[in-house]
């Protein structure tokens, strides 16, 4: 039994996934994205996306958590401070929050991961998951479509070449318009 790779992550209508594009978060979207979390017991970055949470959602050395995070981002950051942390990267020579690097074929060491015991891993970012969707790794897809046509930015699962058939297995729309869609791979 392999625990679930899952891959989750907002995208506009034009298939854009910078963190700048879309709505902005609203209450309803970040209990959606912390139940989300609350889903895995580890999170699997690649650098980017490991620096760009961290810059955000790390406690500080206070302890205190920032003056711009409404109650909505502290009970985010709450769930995902804590939380293991793995992350692939060529060009980190160390990380830490929680967090350990891959070392060796990215492949393989996902493989490894999931055949630990767990509840799930969530996966994050554009890069790292269109290489492990490539490679038949996820289990799991979840696009948070906002309605927004940005034309640029980096694109979902941009690389994948094989065509890749996924099971639709939930939707449901924000009041905001924002619509998700979470499929499972046929």
């Amino acid at each position: 039994m392999t625990q679930p790779l899952r891959y989750a992550i907002n995208v506009t209508l034009d298939g854009c996934c910078s963190h700048e594009t879309g709505l902005p978060p609203d209450a309803e979207s970040m209990a959606f994205w912390t139940d989300e979390l609350r889903r895995s017991d580890t999170l699997l970055y690649g650098r980017v996306t490991y620096e760009l949470m961290e810059g955000a959602w790390r406690r500080p050395a206070s302890r205190e958590w920032p003056d711009w995070m409404d109650a909505d981002e502290v009970a985010f950051a709450e769930v995902m401070d804590p939380m293991r942390k793995v992350v692939a990267s060529t060009s980190l020579d160390a990380v830490d929050w929680n967090a350990e690097r891959i070392e060796g074929d990215v492949v393989e060491a996902v493989e490894r991961l999931k055949k630990e015991p767990g509840r799930g891993i969530s996966l994050g970012g554009v890069t790292l998951p269109a290489a492990l969707a490539a490679e038949g790794l996820i289990d799991e897809y979840t696009f948070v479509v906002h309605p927004v046509i940005t034309g640029r930015g980096p694109r979902l699962l941009e690389g994948v070449r094989d065509q890749m058939k996924l099971e639709l297995v939930e939707r449901w729309q924000f009041r905001s318009g924002a619509s998700v869609q979470r499929y499972r791979s046929a």
